[in-house]
């Protein structure tokens, strides 16, 4: 059954923010919310956690019209939401009691997930104390602390290190095995393909790209080779009228418009004996597409 929006529109005042979107998470797994700086994420992430009330559409979860008293969530939001002058651990046994947690329970979760996110000994320090990257954690915890159904996650690697970044992929991960839905919002086109199947792009509030993303991949013709080699290839680049995107130590990112294109510099390399440690053609990046949809 899983999360559906169907036709969900929003407005404040005359301006139309929402514009007519549907979609669905029908199994656990990732799902990616993706737009620029004011496209409508934020507007249709908080109507589907029922903050928002929507002007018109239906927003059900497992078949029932979304209701905060009903359905379980998690958020995650972009902002800091954490209160500096209290200590960690009494805010998340706060946060923990809104979601009717009693004590024990939430003080069990608490000491669980501060073991798994290495923040242990940040319990009883005051949160103003802790670096951006831990009060991330922190409010990741606070997000999942109650075992939600679904989670809304909303730049979840901001100020992140890559070795935190590496502890909280590997949590959601764990979460969706255990068969949670997660939404997730990012600026980071890697990590959205990394994780999710299903994605939409929204633009001044419209669905401009929907669907499975390695199927709009697959749509898209092949636009880079990626190539290794043991010399430099300028040469033969410049004979076959390629463009180089990227080059270092003579491992190159190449444009092309075509994949016979591909093809015709591969023959000319072996035909001139270079060794080849890598050729793969590639499809455009999430990044390119994004860019090719909302760029303007």
């Amino acid at each position: 059954m899983g999360l559906k929006l169907v036709n969900v529109s929003k407005s404040f005042g005359k301006k139309l923010v929402v514009d007519n979107i549907s979609f669905s998470l029908d199994k656990p797994g990732v799902f990616g919310l993706l737009g620029t700086n004011g496209a409508g994420k934020t507007t249709t992430i908080r109507m589907l956690l029922g903050i928002l009330t929507k002007d018109k559409g239906a927003i059900t979860w497992n078949g029932e019209e979304v209701n905060r008293k009903k359905v379980n969530f998690g958020y995650l939001p972009e902002e800091r939401g954490v209160y500096p002058k209290v200590t960690v651990y009494n805010q998340l046994m706060y946060f923990a009691s809104l979601k009717g947690m009693n004590k024990e329970k939430a003080n069990n979760a608490i000491k669980k997930w501060a073991k798994e996110l290495k923040v242990e000994e940040y319990l009883n320090m005051n949160a103003e104390k802790l670096s951006k990257g831990n009060q991330q954690k922190i409010q990741f915890m606070s997000a999942i602390i109650h075992e939600p159904e679904l989670i809304v996650l909303d730049e979840p690697f901001s100020g992140l290190d890559p070795v935190n970044t590496e502890i909280l992929k590997n949590i959601i991960i764990s979460l969706v095995k255990e068969g949670k839905y997660v939404i997730m919002s990012a600026h980071g086109m890697a990590t959205i393909e990394e994780f999710c199947e299903e994605i939409l792009i929204l633009d001044k509030g419209k669905t401009v790209l929907q669907g499975n993303l390695k199927e709009i991949k697959n749509s898209y013709p092949a636009n880079r080779v990626v190539l290794h080699v043991n010399k430099n290839i300028d040469n033969f680049l410049e004979k076959l009228s390629l463009e180089v995107e990227f080059m270092k130590n003579n491992e190159y990112v190449i444009k092309i418009n075509n994949e016979e294109k591909a093809h015709e510099l591969l023959k000319l390399l072996i035909k001139e004996q270079i060794i080849i440690n890598k050729f793969e053609i590639m499809k455009p990046t999430l990044n390119d597409i994004f860019i090719e949809k909302v760029g303007a």
